[in-house]
């Protein structure tokens, strides 16, 4: 098993203290994870909702932690390359790229916010062939000296791109989904994904995985040499008592922002099944061995070899934030490697 860490960032005001000190805290929560051994630190891209639009820029975040980290890796879980210029990703990203040394890991995908695409004048309709076009502009400018461009939404004249990653030919490529088409392509193209168990159930999952990895047969590829990530909001306490009183309420918090001004995916608290989501790994919380025990039902449930975990969700403090990230580290990760 290896570990990365993310945060979609969930803003209560009432909660969370001021912006300043709010970036901050989550720096500190990325140098804290480099020393507690995770692998990865990524951050997820949202805009004008409360529901993770403190991060509208990845790149500006991940740029501020790989000047206060030396090994962990950092990425976008995702950048959602259709809003953009392509060049613009192309060159933000690659700047991350060469701060931090060659440890961008590149997520990749289209969003889940149509009010993203409406405020941007971007149409939706065309948001998976303008991902694909995208991508294919950033890995030619990135691995080549000198490109040009002319596809169905971009075109430009042969230029040179100032910076080029630090990885060569390109940093890994991660793309998230759920749907057979969307994995389905993941896996042709050999490229790593990313999936999620809170919105969805074990076997809506599961399709679009097999697509993934069929793909992956079909283009030639090992599956055991490509990564999937599964996400998973997560809090460790000594106590299982104190464990729920922090976790529930901020699962809760986190499922009722996320429903502000866009379409959520998750269960309303009359259909809220506490009892089924932790038994099937999709929330985790209670004491290491209860978290541990959540881990292997998420195994038993869904596919991946990398387990991203959230613990700074629904307006939880930074010092319980960083306390039960200590104790993931030394009690749950052991027992997993």
């Amino acid at each position: 098993m290896r570990f990365y860490i993310n945060i979609l960032t969930t803003y209560h005001p009432e909660l969370d203290p001021s912006y300043d000190v709010y970036y901050r805290q989550v720096l500190e929560e990325v140098e804290l994870a480099e020393e507690l051994g995770w692998e990865c630190f990524m951050f997820n891209e949202h805009h004008f909702l409360g529901y993770g639009g403190l991060v509208a820029n990845p790149a500006v975040l991940l740029a501020a932690a790989a000047a206060r980290t030396t090994r962990i890796r950092l990425g976008p879980c995702i950048a959602i390359l259709p809003l953009r210029h392509p060049l613009v990703s192309a060159e933000d990203y690659a700047m991350v790229d060469a701060i931090s040394g060659g440890r961008l890991e590149f997520g990749i995908g289209s969003g889940n916010t149509e009010m993203d695409y409406r405020v941007f004048g971007v149409t939706r309709e065309n948001d998976r062939q303008r991902l694909h076009e995208a991508l294919d502009v950033i890995l030619k400018t990135w691995g080549n000296e000198r490109a040009s461009h002319r596809g169905n939404f971009w075109q430009f004249e042969e230029l040179t791109l100032y910076p080029r990653p630090i990885q060569q030919p390109h940093p890994p490529i991660w793309v998230a989904g759920t749907s057979a088409d969307g994995l389905g392509w993941a896996g042709r193209n050999g490229y790593n994904i990313m999936t999620v168990g809170h919105p969805h159930p074990p076997e809506k999952v599961r399709l679009g995985v097999e697509a993934w990895k069929q793909g992956l047969i079909e283009a030639g590829f090992d599956p055991k040499q490509k990564r999937c990530q599964f996400h998973v909001r997560t809090h460790v306490n000594e106590s299982d008592e104190r464990a729920k009183e922090i976790a529930i309420p901020a699962i809760s918090r986190y499922d009722a922002i996320s429903r502000i001004g866009r379409r959520s995916l998750t269960a309303t608290p009359a259909e809220y099944d506490w009892e089924t989501m932790l038994a099937t790994g999709r929330n985790n919380y209670g004491t290491p061995d209860q978290v541990i025990q959540g881990i292997h039902n998420a195994m038993r449930h869904y596919y991946f070899d990398t387990l991203t975990t959230t613990f700074n969700f629904g307006g939880i403090p930074h010092a319980v934030i960083t306390k039960s990230m200590r104790l993931f580290a030394n009690e749950v990760m052991p027992a997993f490697r």
